[in-house]
């Protein structure tokens, strides 16, 4: 029989975890504060954590970009393991680098990850190449390949293994934390072959960056550089400007219809959800929740459907 559940479950809405999704997963710091900011030990903190926690839950990591103060990442969760995945790499990865700074105060911004579901492989291109272009579009460096931070190169996906040293700052030597971890960049699910995806990357990539140069020429603006990005501290923030309370969507899609299909899932989700929520609550046993429950199935062992 399933434990009974807090009522504080109740406060936010649940996330539906289904296996085999690919997502486009965001964090930001708090305050917008460049807690990220490019440097030996940020980046060798966050590579790390990122090539253990993926291993570990068996997550498929496909493009990452640190910025200086969010991270984005674009990964398939064969398992359903992605929120047990992210609180790692967001536990881990806050503790090691308020140590290096001696904070004690929150690393994240009090708002959950965001972990948007990529409906096609046409999306999840489209999804990476908005990832790799981040720097351009914030007018840091005139080419991602020029980011200081960590980037990956589109070049990286399905070149096989790296290998990633233990940081010597926060982790013991004599640890439980492993000497080395290896990261792959596998291609996403959905594509006819590794050629066909880099091409297709290859060609969204240099047109999202090629716009952004455009609009920031014909707004009078240049890049900031990688001399002032490297110089930034980890306190200060962006000027005003920077875009504030944005939609948080769950789905993503170009195409309308699957967008919609993809929305309705989502909606017949949330319902079952509350109407097995609501059933429990009023005491009845054995209530199976739909395909995709997260929180109560790990944490209180409720029943669920088996995906379709």
């Amino acid at each position: 029989m399933a434990q009974p559940v807090p009522r504080r479950a109740r406060m936010t809405a649940p996330r539906q975890v289904l296996p085999g999704t690919t997502y486009l997963v965001t964090r930001r710091c708090a305050q917008r504060q460049f807690l990220l900011r490019p440097s030996p030990v940020t980046n060798g903190v966050f590579l790390y954590v990122l090539a253990v926690a993926a291993r570990r839950f068996g997550i498929q990591v496909h493009a990452f970009c640190v910025l200086s103060n969010h991270f984005h990442l674009v990964v398939t969760d064969p398992d359903a393991r992605l929120p047990a995945f992210e609180q790692y790499v967001d536990s881990l990865v806050a503790r090691a680098l308020n140590a290096s700074m001696g904070r004690w105060e929150s690393f994240w911004a009090p708002a959950s990850y965001s972990a948007v579901a990529l409906a096609s492989p046409s999306d999840v291109v489209e999804k990476i190449a908005y990832v790799l272009a981040n720097p351009v579009a914030a007018g840091l460096v005139r080419s991602g390949c020029d980011w200081p931070g960590l980037w990956s190169r589109p070049e990286q996906i399905g070149a096989g293994w790296t290998t990633v040293r233990r940081p010597t700052i926060f982790f013991r030597a004599k640890g439980y934390m492993p000497e080395t971890a290896e990261l792959e960049l596998p291609p996403p699910p959905g594509f006819e072959s590794l050629a066909a995806f880099q091409e297709r990357l290859g060609r969204a990539l240099a047109g999202l960056e090629e716009r952004a140069r455009r609009e920031l020429a014909s707004d009078g603006r240049g890049f900031l550089g990688v001399a002032k990005v490297l110089a930034q501290k980890p306190w200060a923030r962006p000027g005003p400007g920077e875009p504030r309370r944005e939609l948080n969507p769950r789905v993503a899609s170009r195409d309308k219809w699957k967008r919609i299909e993809a929305l309705l899932r989502l909606t017949q989700f949330l319902c079952a959800y509350r109407e097995a929520w609501s059933a429990m609550r009023a005491g009845v046993r054995d209530v199976l929740f739909p395909a995709g429950t997260y929180g109560l199935r790990v944490s209180h062992g409720v029943r669920c459907a088996a995906p379709a």
